[in-house]
């Protein structure tokens, strides 16, 4: 069970940040994401981010959308797309956390791949 005293929302934002500094920079991700995400709207798009990790880890409640469907209508959207994102994400968690809580949201991001992937890859 994750420590919720170890995840707060300026270690959420932070993480969000990183990674998603990471996969701009990313030759494979970087495009994806790009075409889906106008630089103005990054601002905004890190803001749902939070709120989607928040609801998760925090269970605050905050985001309201359905990640599936919306993964689910993105086009060339492949099995090593959400390999790379895991293997950029990994490394931002253990960046911020300790090792324990950073496996643990990990082991939720891993299960996350599966339902998207089979939603965007079907």
């Amino acid at each position: 069970m994750i420590l919720l005293e170890t995840i707060t929302e300026d270690k959420i934002r932070q993480m969000v940040t990183q990674f998603y500094q990471k996969v701009r920079n990313d030759d494979l991700l970087g495009p994806v994401f790009g075409d889906q995400i106008a630089d103005p709207d990054w601002p905004h798009h890190l803001d749902r981010m939070c709120d989607f990790w928040s609801s998760i880890l925090l269970t605050t409640g905050r985001f309201h959308g359905n990640p599936r469907l919306k993964h689910a209508a993105l086009p060339h959207i492949e099995p090593e797309h959400f390999e790379r994102w895991l293997a950029l994400f990994e490394p931002t968690l253990h960046e911020i956390y300790d090792a324990d809580t950073a496996n643990q949201i990990f082991a939720r991001a891993l299960r996350m791949r599966e339902v998207l992937q089979t939603a965007a890859c079907a």
